[in-house]
């Protein structure tokens, strides 16, 4: 095989090689396009929705935001946990001596209250 036939064989694959690069570079450049115009239609879409309204403050400075818990001291939310918790326990004893009351059921002593 004479030397010439050999470079044409690396001119055919270099340009082959080419070719491929190309016909890819095209096709991440369509795939971009219609990606950034699927975003411009969603931008488009949520600028119409309006202003997002936020929470306002709460008048009750008792009354905590949901997620505050994360900022707050071990102490305070230890606090809070025990204070609803017997808050919860209360309401639960209430519940059962009414209960009792109303089928005429006799009362517990642990579950009068003598204050």
């Amino acid at each position: 095989m004479p030397w010439w036939s050999w470079i044409l064989i690396w001119v055919a694959l270099v340009a082959v090689a080419l070719l491929f690069y190309v016909l890819l570079g095209i096709r991440l450049f369509r795939q971009f396009m219609a990606t950034m115009k699927d975003l411009s239609a969603a931008g488009e879409k949520l600028g119409h929705l309006g202003p997002v309204e936020l929470p306002e403050e709460s008048a009750d400075p008792s009354r905590t935001l949901p997620g505050s818990a994360v900022f707050a001291s071990p102490a305070a939310m230890r606090h809070d946990y025990e204070a609803s918790k017997l808050a919860r326990r209360e309401e639960r004893r209430r519940r059962r001596v009414q209960r009792k009351m109303d089928r005429g059921q006799p009362q517990a002593l642990g579950d009068l209250d003598f204050t």
